[in-house]
């Protein structure tokens, strides 16, 4: 009687309770199993129970495009951008407008400008750098392929920087540059001052400070002049590359999926991402006879920015060259 009362009382509990996974009982046993197993005798051995209760919902939390509201603007493809921007290098005609205007963090986009400051300070490609701790992001606390100690050529780190976005790589030609870090980001404020780019503003040379901020026509501006240098062009590009670290041959492969597809002719491009900024991307490409600069900010989802970018070369693709029409938002 003992025995059956403890069965009714554990019966009772169990059913109380909102979900309940019993360890080892995944399974439903036969009538012939569960009729020889009552015969056994019972014994007082607990069983385990596994509570199963539901994660807490966490918010996600907004991208600055978000926040402001950006991405309530339709627009004609249905971007999941909230900012985009098509330019004709050569006319300056817009041809598409959204958002342009909107100052919002840039992540990686960050590192055409470092690129572009290290390229004119007309610094040796050849000259050793190493990584330090000081490199280490601290920001985000994002991890890297380039341990503490690894030296590569200012050349090699110029590459990952732009090809692979690589973080410590872009922080430490920041650091190696004549008067140390704070000359730089000086020097990064002050070309982006004399092309014209009012609205943007760097503290730091990876992208991964949400305090980088630029809009889109600003960013157009340093995609006209990071294009016109070969170097530049070539390294961001690349689609993979072999690189010696210590006595292994490490690869590394572009951020941009774009690269590998046959219907891009892409000059130059950079990707780039952090919470803040959402889903980033700028290329310049030769689309419809034209010689087009692509800006697209703030992107949700996953693979949203490729995606923007499809659609809005086959929007383009539908127009009769050289007549594509205006469209701004």
């Amino acid at each position: 009687m003992k025995t059956f009362a403890a069965a009714l009382l554990s019966l009772s509990l169990l059913a109380t309770l909102p979900s309940v996974a019993v360890a080892g009982n995944a399974d439903t046993p036969s009538k012939a199993k569960a009729s020889a197993k009552a015969n056994l005798p019972q014994t007082r051995k607990t069983r385990s129970v596994v509570v199963r209760k539901a994660a807490p919902a966490v918010p996600a939390v907004p991208t600055f495009g978000q926040a402001a509201g950006l991405h309530s603007v339709d627009d004609p493809l249905a971007l999941k951008s909230s900012v985009a921007y098509v330019l004709d290098q050569d006319t300056n005609e817009v041809l598409f407008s959204k958002n342009p205007q909107a100052v919002l963090p840039i992540a990686s986009i960050t590192k055409l400008m470092t690129a572009l400051v290290v390229v004119e300070a007309g610094l040796s490609l050849d000259e050793k750098l190493t990584v330090t701790q000081d490199d280490v992001d601290t920001e985000k606390f994002t991890r890297s392929r380039l341990a503490v100690g690894t030296t590569l050529s200012r050349g090699d780190m110029l590459h990952l920087a732009l090809m692979a976005s690589e973080n410590r790589a872009a922080h430490a030609l920041g650091r190696h540059y004549p008067g140390g870090l704070e000359a730089f980001v000086a020097a990064m404020n002050a070309r982006a001052q004399s092309l014209g780019m009012a609205d943007t503003h760097y503290v730091e040379p990876t992208g991964l400070s949400s305090r980088n901020q630029s809009s889109a026509a600003d960013l157009a501006k340093l995609v006209a002049v990071t294009s016109q240098v070969p170097l530049l062009r070539d390294l961001s590009t690349s689609r993979e590359a072999r690189v010696a670290l210590g006595k292994r041959l490490v690869q590394f492969r572009s951020t941009n999926g774009l690269l590998s597809n046959p219907l891009w002719d892409i000059g130059l491009q950079k990707t780039g991402f952090i919470n803040e900024a959402g889903k980033c991307l700028v290329m310049q490409a030769r689309m419809a006879g034209r010689q087009l600069i692509m800006v697209f900010l703030d992107s949700s989802g996953k693979a949203s920015r490729i995606a923007d970018a499809e659609r809005m070369r086959k929007w383009l693709s539908t127009q009769v060259e050289g007549t594509v029409p205006e469209a701004k938002l």
